[in-house]
């Protein structure tokens, strides 16, 4: 085993790790924080597979963005500290279990399909090209317009879901 594939075992064991706790955590700026450390371990995983420019935007997005995120969590959260000992889950092996098994049929259908691989444009290291690759009609414009309308609706959702009741007025 080379050294370079021992550093992305241990960065993908520490990225596995944050996330584990990013859901374990009971308070939400202990997750938000746990969260920036998986978006960081990712960030390095991209460097490792010379997709600088994803890395770089990786770090100045997600990680950068995570600040606002806890922001909004705060803000539209009402109670953000429980007391301590209190559980959100008190059936969190049966959720546990419920996981797995959703793991396990997934993994059931998706592993044995031969997938296709498709002609996909050199992107590798040119932020030209990248960005050219976005608006070509023949290659990602239409996934890149699609995860453009998915993210408004799903802000136009979160303000929806943020505004105040009658009663609440």
């Amino acid at each position: 085993m080379t050294a370079s594939q021992i550093i992305f075992l241990i960065v993908a064991v520490l990225a596995i790790g944050s996330a584990i706790a990013v859901v374990t955590a009971q308070n939400l700026i202990r997750a938000a924080l746990w969260l920036i450390a998986v978006f960081f371990w990712v960030a390095g995983i991209f460097g490792m597979l010379n997709a600088d420019f994803i890395a770089v935007t990786q770090v100045m997005l997600y990680i950068g963005g995570i600040a606002v995120l806890i922001l909004f969590a705060v803000m539209l959260t009402r109670k953000v500290m429980h007391e301590p000992g209190s559980r959100y889950n008190d059936n969190l092996w049966l959720s546990a279990l419920l996981a797995v098994l959703v793991l396990a049929g997934i993994l059931a259908v998706v592993l044995p399909v031969a997938w296709p691989t498709l002609q996909t444009a050199d992107v590798s290291g040119n932020v030209r090209a990248l960005g050219l690759a976005f608006v070509d009609k023949n290659q990602y414009l239409l996934p890149f317009e699609i995860a453009s309308i998915l993210l408004i609706a799903a802000l136009v959702g979160a303000v929806a879901i943020a505004l105040p009741t009658k009663e609440q007025l």
